[in-house]
């Protein structure tokens, strides 16, 4: 087994999960269970000193930022087409929207659900204001990624063809499923893109191998 992931339900790590399956490709899942902490145990701060989720292990490589795991999938199985051919403008577009997703969305989705870590102990009022306000910003970042999928043409987030993207983007828009407004699901383009992604098959797998349950996104 030369592929292993340290993965945690429904959280990051399922990007390369859904990766992992749609490469059809032997790998190892290894659960961490951050509800017990496990993240910050010295084993896995070993393989991750930040203790966050996912870690790729390919070999003797240890991989964690899930935009490089992502990145380094791609390569190593270019044959699958999951990214545009390297030197494209096609490429250069899917970068930007990588890293648009794990440095502009993503964030803002953490500081909705740990505003706390922005404010003082204690100040409960500030932990509201920062996760309002980051509510706000998530909504109109999800209204730049339904504006994509519009232009895209789809089905996919890139157009016709499936890519490394749509698990990030699956993903994070799941992320606001329980939101009080401005879910995903209720823009226009992405409510159906969101349905299409949940019905492929390496999706499905992913949500019965992590025990997830509905809503899914």
């Amino acid at each position: 087994m030369t592929l292993q992931l340290h993965y945690d339900a429904g959280t990051a790590a399922m990007i390369p999960h859904i990766l992992l399956e749609e490469l059809g490709v032997s790998y190892e899942r290894v659960l961490v269970e951050r509800a017990r902490m496990q993240h910050k145990e010295p084993a896995y701060l070993k393989l991750n000193p930040n203790g966050l989720l996912p870690v790729l292990v390919d070999r003797d490589l240890v991989l964690y930022e899930t935009g490089a795991i992502v990145l380094h999938l791609c390569d190593t199985h270019a044959q699958a087409g999951l990214a545009p051919a390297p030197g494209t403008p096609e490429r250069a577009e899917f970068y930007k929207w990588l890293f648009w997703l794990g440095n502009t969305l993503q964030p803002a989705l953490i500081l909705y659900f740990y505003p706390d870590r922005w404010v003082k102990e204690g100040n409960t009022e500030g932990a509201a204001e920062v996760k309002a306000k980051a509510q706000e910003r998530v909504r109109a970042l999800l209204t730049q990624l339904d504006d994509l999928v519009a232009r895209s043409g789809g089905p996919w987030t890139l157009g016709a063809s499936f890519s490394a993207l749509d698990p990030y983007v699956f993903t994070l828009c799941r992320w606001t499923r329980n939101f009080n407004h401005g879910k995903a699901r209720e823009y226009a383009h992405l409510a159906p893109y969101l349905r299409r992604m949940s019905e492929r098959a390496s999706v499905q797998r992913v949500f019965a191998a992590e025990g997830l349950s509905g809503p899914f996104f």
